[in-house]
């Protein structure tokens, strides 16, 4: 595969291709593929062709959590849709004692070597949950890689983890839950994992309606006692080394690419947080605004999350979410 690293076409010059918000199979047109990294064999789809756009997406998901929009995305970039380490289909190394091997930089490399390996120097970048942040650790590591960075639902881990509100904490419990010591959390999640997804994907009670069975069968599958202990490594990286490694940034460094935040208003960020303010500190170059839905934009509400990432990662400025708009 060429490596594409050229600047992308404007949005004036090429017409954003009409969404098809359904399709037989989940991630059309994409071939699979394990790439070794430094540190784990990653599961990646790939499809598409031009300016690369790598996915990230978060817990409790697999990268199939794009494809309400990666297939028609792929009409304008060469889509990069990777297995978080851990996650999905991708390998679950061991953490360590430290859990290292599972902070967003040890993730936030897996991306790097997968886009090597894919001929990519430099590339776009949309993460939702989890993914966003390693995302945001990616931008703020190798500023020269990433041109554009669009994070969904979620604040930076600094500003979320020395701000806790109750309503927050209230939904957020698992954040620290999981990041208790082994195998507390493991052996209850994993008394029942059936029970565990549902419960775990019906935010705030809202159905699972918004994930077609498809997904849903496949969120279910993944979820094994591994992905579980993974997912635990995870958080008690995110409330050590991540959490430290913030800190030592905060103040000091910011992400310089653009970036564009979108939360839902009736998610946890919608209903407790301030997006914006959090994220002013560490972005130089920053938009954002509320989409009406819950935790899951991608899933639930793909019309508007593909509209603005296609003009984001086309080099322009998306339009804010406007109810008036929405119900012409």
């Amino acid at each position: 595969m060429q490596s594409r690293t050229g600047a992308a076409a404007s949005p004036a010059q090429t017409a954003m291709p009409p969404l098809a918000e359904r399709h037989a199979s989940l991630m059309e047109g994409f071939s699979r593929r394990t790439i070794r990294t430094s540190g784990a064999e990653i599961n990646v789809a790939v499809g598409g062709e031009g300016p690369p756009l790598l996915l990230l997406h978060g817990n409790p998901l697999t990268h199939v959590s794009w494809h309400r929009i990666a297939p028609t995305l792929a009409r304008s970039f060469t889509v990069v849709a990777p297995d978080l380490r851990g996650y999905g289909d991708s390998s679950k190394p061991d953490g360590g004692p430290d859990h290292a091997a599972y902070t967003f930089r040890a993730m936030g490399e897996d991306a790097f070597d997968v886009m090597d390996s894919l001929g990519f120097d430099s590339f776009a970048l949309a993460g939702h949950d989890r993914g966003a942040r390693v995302g945001f650790r990616m931008a703020l590591d190798r500023p020269e890689r990433v041109s554009r960075f669009c994070a969904l639902d979620i604040i930076p881990t600094h500003h979320l983890l020395t701000n806790v509100t109750l309503g927050w904490g209230l939904e957020s419990y698992h954040w620290f839950f999981m990041a208790q010591k082994a195998p507390f959390p493991e052996r209850l999640i994993c008394a029942d994992l059936d029970y565990y997804i549902q419960y775990k994907l019906n935010k705030k009670g809202v159905g699972l309606e918004i994930f077609t069975p498809e997904a849903l069968a496949e969120y279910a599958r993944c979820t094994t006692p591994a992905q579980i202990h993974a997912v635990c490594e995870d958080y008690r990286a995110t409330v050590t080394l991540d959490l430290a490694m913030d800190s030592t940034d905060f103040g000091k460094r910011r992400i310089g690419c653009p970036v564009l935040v979108l939360w839902g208003s009736n998610s946890h960020v919608g209903r407790h947080l301030k997006p914006i303010e959090a994220w002013s500190p560490w972005a130089e170059d920053l938009r954002g605004w509320a989409i009406p839905t819950g935790h899951y934009p991608a899933e639930h509400r793909p019309d508007l999350v593909y509209e603005s990432f296609w003009t984001f990662f086309n080099g322009g400025e998306p339009r804010p979410y406007s109810a008036a708009r929405d119900a012409a």
